[in-house]
């Protein structure tokens, strides 16, 4: 990581006083949502990757001087570097940034500097941020605003995961598993749940429950923590706040105790009561979860300012961020999703919206595990997640930043399934299993953080050709 989180400093910056800045690592997601933003907004950009991505075109297009390869050159006359959480300290740019003395920072400090002159609206919990913030935005562009946004998922809705809007409202997504959402000074926050995860960084539960508190305590005295009544975690957190006094609280979900309580009709029909009225929502997007984030956006929106029925009708127009239940295809009668759930809530989540879909037919699961310390903590919570499935495949372990642990395999997550569930074999092995479980009208379901979205398009392409067995 390229500097230490959560230091606070960010709240100081402003875009304008970083003058000119230089990205390295511009291609991720993340560095490249506040890249686009800061280019929009005339701050003078430059940034480099080790390959040449799509997005890269992109910026260089829209003004930015892009260099493909790392090379202290790059940096030119920048004034300002951020550095992606991936770059490693004996990178030859980061080196000579530090070398010259040049400020160093991490992408949330950057983006908090971008944000700093908005009201913003910063959206966290262990599941369901990019779903959320996406609705936010959607929701708030239907009802005629234009705000600034960055979300650390794609969204069709909007085209691009981040831009800069006309209104000074800021919608983003805040990053609790390093901390770095401590780097934000928001008017608003959404907390959508609060579990252990990310206890490669934190250690132990207690140490997120406490960063989440630190969090809320970011907020103004005339700031809002919307909070999640549903879920035991972000409840006792409002419940935390409430009792320090410094802000407002307001709880959305099924629970009588809810500011704005959710009555979910299923199959995307929701009414969605406060002090005063009820709304009807049609929602696209399936599942229980996504009717408590359309919750969340709503309240939000009427926040800001929106009247509640026009709030209502622009949540009809979200169709969900990418990797969160996408549609990738049918073939055979046989329709497959692809799904970043990586933490068993979020599994657990994605299989109900699966079942909704797939009515009286099956739902079939391949599942890639995300680093060997989450799969270590969370073995038999996965199994027991996955046992929803009417058949489970579970892949290798993705390791994305971390080496392997010693006796942490996806045997751990085996050992807990049922007699439906099965470890499978990469590429071919994973396709052909899949393939011989589902039939017409079934679900299938690709789960996890790393690769395994590539086998949407492989299991879409076999069935149109007609694979026996499909």
């Amino acid at each position: 990581m390229a500097q230490e989180t959560g230091t606070g400093q960010a709240a100081e910056r402003t875009q304008e006083s970083l003058g000119r800045v230089h990205f390295i690592g511009i291609g991720g997601v993340g560095m490249s949502a506040v890249a686009r933003i800061m280019v929009a907004r005339g701050v003078p950009v430059s940034g480099s990757d080790a390959k040449d991505l799509p997005v890269m075109a992109d910026l260089a297009a829209a003004g930015a001087r892009i260099a493909v390869g790392y090379d202290a050159a790059n940096l030119g006359d920048a004034q300002t570097v951020v550095a992606g959480s991936a770059i490693r300290a004996d990178n030859p740019e980061l080196a000579a940034a530090r070398a010259a003395g040049l400020p160093v920072l991490h992408r949330s400090e950057a983006l908090a500097a971008a944000m700093a002159r908005d009201t913003a609206v910063a959206v966290a919990g262990t599941h369901g941020k990019s779903t959320t913030t996406s609705m936010i935005t959607v929701l708030l562009q239907g009802a005629g605003l234009d705000p600034s946004f960055a979300i650390g998922a794609n969204v069709p809705a909007l085209g691009v995961n981040a831009a800069s809007g006309s209104s000074p409202v800021f919608i983003a997504e805040a990053d609790e598993s390093d901390a770095s959402f401590l780097n934000y000074r928001p008017q608003i926050e959404v907390v959508t749940n609060v579990e252990p995860d990310h206890l490669d960084h934190y250690g132990t539960a207690e140490a997120v429950y406490e960063s989440f508190d630190r969090f809320t305590a970011l907020l103004p005295a005339d700031g809002l923590l919307v909070a999640c009544a549903d879920d035991d975690g972000a409840r006792d957190l409002a419940r935390r706040t409430r009792e320090r006094g410094t802000t407002r609280v307001l709880l959305y979900g099924t629970s009588p105790e809810s500011d704005v309580i959710l009555h979910d009709g299923g199959r995307g029909a929701l009414t969605l009561e406060t002090a005063t009225g009820r709304y009807d929502v049609e929602l696209q997007v399936p599942g229980r979860h996504n009717a408590l984030n359309a919750a969340a956006a709503f309240a939000v929106a009427l926040e800001l300012g929106v009247a509640p029925e026009a709030a209502a009708a622009a949540l009809g127009g979200f169709t969900g961020a990418a990797r969160r239940f996408e549609y990738k295809g049918e073939g055979c009668g046989v329709r497959v999703y692809d799904d970043y759930a990586h933490h068993p809530t979020e599994v657990r989540a994605a299989l109900a919206a699966a079942r909704s879909v797939a009515g009286d037919h099956r739902v079939h699961v391949l599942f890639q595990p995300h680093l060997f310390s989450r799969t270590r903590e969370f073995a038999r919570e996965f199994a027991e997640a996955l046992n929803a499935a009417d058949t489970a495949w579970v892949l290798d372990i993705y390791p994305a930043r971390e080496d392997p642990i010693p006796g942490v395999t996806s045997q751990l997550i085996a050992d807990h399934l049922g007699p439906n569930g099965h470890l499978v074999g990469p590429g071919a092995d994973a396709v052909q299993a899949v393939l011989a479980a589902a039939g017409p009208g079934d679900i299938v379901l690709t789960a996890g953080a790393g690769d395994v979205t590539a086998y949407g398009p492989l299991l879409v392409e076999a069935l149109t050709a007609g694979i026996p067995g499909a």
